[in-house]
């Protein structure tokens, strides 16, 4: 291995370290840093932009900002509109539902549970949705309590509220200094190392623009697919369904199974035939062809280079260990390892042990 790589490979095995033992021990305090730092990624390209057409930067960043402030609470309203309308359909049909529910209980689960009728079924799910709705205002309540106590009494607990309150001032100067970040970091390498360097620190640029970037545009694009079909079939929930299976798509292929599974269910309970959940099943089926043939490689392509299996096992360990925080990060830091070891393995390949020269 050339010395210059050695001393990279120490440089950022040093800083992985020292990231490692503050994410840890920080905990939740240090999750608000980690999500404005994404979104400085995400956003940094078009505060570029602005700043070539001599915006600015502290401009640019307000305009990107408050821009994608507004597009985030439009989508956010839409959204939550859609999901009550939708829900508020879904109980109008309730009697329809537990009719065909009942069809499917076998005679002996109904003398158990004391549905004989499809109306005690049906008051069976009004009793239960009614007691979910008290117990979801008695969680809020209990929860509010809870933090209260917290507020109160649990320092800890006030700063991590801060941290989060304060997550736009953290955004606004990531976004302000990420080229003096740049700068200040290629500075503590010696100049005889900075070209393998930058060689380097350019090819985890692209993985991470194609994760953070690619990946994040790539679930959008699957929800609004998914919310249109499922829409046009005539499922109920549609919009609902769609966004979750979408927006589940951060881990590769769980999106679409759980989207499937919901689908095939709600056309089973609307419709008395084969053909709509054949027709969700197939839409989905479609649209993971699209994805795979002409999404993935414009939005993506193949710089992360990560298999399936190891992106889940990598979102898993990252929650186990770290929470929250080490799901948000699993995937690009396995990304940037992914980097080093491909290096070594090349170096491995025209080593002389390997060629036997």
């Amino acid at each position: 291995m050339k010395k210059s790589e050695k001393f990279l490979l120490i440089l950022l095995g040093t800083l992985s370290v020292g990231g490692v033992l503050v994410v840890y021990f920080a905990g939740s305090t240090f999750t608000p840093v980690v999500i404005a730092l994404m979104l400085a990624y995400l956003l940094d390209p078009l505060v570029a932009l602005l700043v070539k057409r001599r915006v600015s930067r502290s401009l640019a960043i307000v305009i990107v900002f408050f821009s994608f402030l507004a597009l985030f609470g439009i989508l956010g309203v839409w959204m939550v509109g859609s999901f009550i309308r939708e829900f508020q359909g879904v109980q109008i049909n309730l009697q329809a539902y537990a009719s065909r529910i009942y069809e499917f209980i076998p005679p002996a689960i109904k003398t158990f549970f004391d549905i004989e009728t499809e109306q005690k079924l049906y008051l069976q799910i009004d009793n239960a949705l009614a007691q979910l709705r008290g117990v979801s205002f008695d969680l809020v309540r209990e929860s509010f309590a809870v933090v209260q106590q917290a507020f109160t009494s649990t320092l800890a607990f006030i700063l991590t509220v801060l941290s989060y309150f304060i997550m736009p001032v953290y955004l606004f100067y990531f976004l302000k200094d990420l080229p003096k970040i740049r700068d200040g970091v290629l500075q503590l390498v010696p100049e005889r190392y900075r070209g393998n360097f930058l060689g380097k620190t350019g090819e985890i640029s692209e993985v991470l623009a194609a994760f953070v970037r690619g990946q994040l545009s790539l679930c959008l694009i699957l929800a609004v697919l998914y919310s249109i079909g499922l829409y046009f079939i005539g499922i109920d929930l549609a919009v609902v369904i769609g966004t979750f299976a979408g927006l589940a798509y951060i881990i590769p292929y769980l999106g679409t199974i759980v989207g499937i599974v919901l689908s095939i269910i709600m056309a089973v309970l609307k419709f008395h035939d084969l053909a709509h959940p054949l027709l969700c099943l197939a839409w989905f089926l479609l649209v993971q062809g699209i994805e795979g043939t002409v999404i993935t490689p414009k939005l993506v392509g193949h710089k992360v280079g990560l298999h399936p299996v190891v992106t889940i096992l990598a979102i898993l360990l990252g929650g186990q260990f770290f929470g929250l925080i080490g799901i948000l990060l699993a995937v690009p830091v396995t990304a940037v390892l992914n980097v080093f070891f491909r290096s070594l393995i090349d170096d491995y390949r025209h080593s002389s042990y390997y060629t036997g020269s």
